[in-house]
């Protein structure tokens, strides 16, 4: 017996993978609060380790935005059935901050982790994940958000302190906040009445 797939013929499969991509970007788009969060969160974590005990800020901070998406995902989700190309992306994203927040804990409490080396482990690893997400759905903007990241990797290995902490301060801004108001906007037009669907 034939897979179904078998059966499709040229048009159709190509017709497929296109109401896959654009699922994938609405589900991206949905989870554009997620991109808002995290911004805020490198804010506070910035400041809070700038003007206040900086031996706590990060961990704290990461751990509270990480469970707060989790709970928020959790509530969102948990009546609608999970999509390969929602999963895929999730997949990518948990890895990476998953990998990130051990590299930079055990970098941390071992005294080798330095401005630079954080700023561009973090820009390097959000890099590959907006990277990731881009190539899988076919979505430029966030393949432009990839390229500012790795743009503020670059600066964190051959810029000043400055410079590393400027673009980096931009890039969060113009890819956690903007992309993320963007992607939340993006779904709130989706969702109105008589939307059209992609």
């Amino acid at each position: 017996m034939t897979d179904h797939t078998d059966d499709l013929n040229l048009k159709d499969r190509l017709d497929l993978i296109e109401r896959m991509i654009a699922e994938g970007r609405r589900t991206t788009e949905s989870w554009g609060w997620t991109f808002l969060l995290w911004g805020v969160a490198y804010y506070v974590a910035i400041a809070w380790s700038t003007w206040g005990s900086g031996n706590l800020a990060w961990p704290v901070t990461m751990l509270t935005a990480g469970a707060l998406t989790g709970f928020i995902a959790w509530r969102r989700k948990r009546n609608q059935p999970p999509r390969t190309v929602g999963l895929a992306i999730s997949s990518v994203w948990a890895a990476m901050g998953i990998s990130l927040f051990l590299l930079l804990m055990s970098l941390g409490n071992s005294g080798h982790l330095t401005l630079h080396s954080s700023i561009a482990i973090v820009s390097a690893m959000l890099g590959m994940a907006n990277a990731a997400s881009s190539f899988i759905l076919r979505w430029r903007l966030q393949f432009a958000c990839a390229l500012a990241w790795w743009i503020s990797a670059e600066a964190a290995c051959f810029g000043s302190d400055t410079q590393c902490w400027a673009v980096f301060l931009a890039v969060i801004f113009l890819c956690q906040i903007v992309f993320g108001l963007y992607a939340m906007l993006a779904e709130a037009r989706e969702r109105r009445p008589g939307a059209l669907h992609a």
